[in-house]
């Protein structure tokens, strides 16, 4: 693998927190190159004013991937176009927190709001897979019975096992399908039903977000393409 695809392999682990979704294929990468030892990423957003902690999540992420790249000796990541981003770079290559960086208006650190968008990302996740499933053919009552192991090999149930794993949530073959985002438990028969719609609520909630993010960036960049260079 060349090391502009190792950079590229890296910025696919940085998640937008509220979409749930890759940097990369929701087009918030600009460019990327690597040169000399020094990796250099450029992102943007669907707006100007989107929300300077999910902004900074992204870009701190950004940062810890590429810099854990093996060759990468320098990282300069920067945010483009948005009303905090002389702000949000500057404390990020610092790596100064976000209340350090927001000294005066942010009272917190994100783990906890990250944490939060997680498990909604697990709640919609184990939607995709479930439906899935049911659309196989088995009995929706059988639900509570079917493990990780029991479902056919996709993409979408690898993600939900990562995203599972990220949270220290049971992951592995013989764990639970249908598990409480909060506690890892396995959902009940009695709670099956509730437990199904609160998670294709949640899907489709993000999804839609996910659509709305995508058009307003196309709006926003109409030639909204990777610049690869090497």
């Amino acid at each position: 693998m060349s090391r502009f695809a190792t950079i590229t392999a890296a910025l696919d682990t940085v998640l937008d927190p509220e979409l749930g979704q890759p940097v990369t294929s929701l087009g918030f990468v600009r460019s990327s190159t690597v040169a000399d030892g020094t990796a250099t990423v450029r992102l943007r957003l669907p707006t100007y004013f989107c929300a300077p902690n999910f902004a900074f999540l992204m870009v701190a992420d950004a940062y810890e991937a590429v810099r854990d790249v093996e060759g990468v000796h320098a990282v300069d990541v920067q945010l483009e176009d948005h009303f905090a981003a002389d702000v949000i770079n500057q404390g990020v290559a610092a790596r100064a927190g976000f209340v350090s960086t927001f000294d005066g208006e942010a009272v917190a650190e994100l783990d906890g709001l990250r944490a939060t968008f997680l498990r909604k990302t697990v709640l919609a996740g184990t939607d995709r897979v479930c439906r899935a499933v049911l659309a196989s053919g088995i009995d929706p009552g059988r639900l509570v019975d079917v493990t990780l192991g029991d479902v056919p090999a996709s993409q979408d149930l690898e993600r939900l096992r990562e995203r599972r794993r990220e949270l220290g949530l049971p992951h592995g073959d013989d764990t639970p399908l249908a598990i409480d985002p909060e506690t890892g438990a396995a959902v009940d028969a009695e709670a099956m039903r509730d437990y199904l719609a609160r998670a294709r609520l949640t899907a489709v909630g993000q999804d839609a977000n996910t659509g709305i993010c995508v058009g307003m960036l196309r709006h926003r960049y109409p030639s909204s393409n990777l610049e690869e260079a090497s």
